[in-house]
């Protein structure tokens, strides 16, 4: 009776830290949704219509810390969707973290979205883990209307990435950063174990919680294109 007791417990003390990580997923796609929703609202500051058509994989970053002295550091929590034969497939939790070098003083928040744009970088995606620049190539992607009349961004590069900060929307390079799988999000999210890939590939279905960033990354090509027009 003691052990039933002691599990009863131990039980009623975990379910609110679930319920709690679950919201605080939820919370990310929603501000996932509305950080690229805000960007793409910019006619000459969004991405292009032609990365857009471009992507494989779209993954946005809400409120990445990047901070230090001399010694810089990312840390951030995200959410990525890949394109499938039936639209973007449910949405997939990572966490960023890595360093750089440079004369950094101070902390501030940045909003990143990653346009993930060929086959290679969307593997190493749904590997659950890898290193950008080592396993996967990245550049600061282009901003404005088009694209089209600097074609290095469709070359090698794998990932294409832009950073948002105090209002300034612009490319950022994130060599170094290395990205993987957010277990306790996908668990608490989907309340069971999905892999990454499973998630990525449409293999799974969207919960409905997931419909305000879906929403949004199915709007920005809409947008691009009549930002390209005005």
């Amino acid at each position: 009776m003691k052990k039933f007791l002691l599990s009863v417990a131990l039980l009623s003390l975990a379910i609110p830290g679930w319920a709690q990580n679950k919201q605080d997923a939820i919370d990310r796609l929603d501000n996932a949704g509305k950080v690229l929703s805000e960007i793409m609202a910019a006619p000459d500051n969004g991405i292009p219509e032609e990365v857009l058509e471009h992507a494989k994989c779209i993954a946005v970053v809400p409120h990445m810390i990047k901070g230090g002295f001399v010694f810089g550091a990312e840390n951030g929590r995200g959410a990525a969707t890949c394109r499938t034969a039936k639209g973007w497939s449910s949405p997939a939790f990572f966490a960023i973290t890595g360093g750089s070098w440079g004369l950094q003083i101070g902390v501030e928040g940045v909003d990143l979205v990653m346009i993930i744009q060929n086959e290679k970088g969307m593997q190493q995606l749904l590997a659950s883990k890898f290193q950008v620049g080592a396993d996967a190539s990245a550049a600061a992607g282009p901003v404005g209307r088009h694209a089209s009349a600097d074609t290095n961004w469709k070359m090698e590069t794998e990932i294409l990435t832009y950073s948002r900060a105090k209002g300034a929307f612009a490319g950022l390079t994130l060599t170094g950063a290395s990205i993987r799988r957010d277990e306790d999000s996908m668990k608490a999210f989907y309340g069971r174990h999905v892999t990454t890939r499973s998630a990525l590939l449409g293999e799974v279905a969207a919960p409905g919680s997931a419909d305000t960033f879906l929403s949004a990354v199915r709007g920005a090509k809409a947008q691009a294109v009549a930002n390209a027009d005005k």
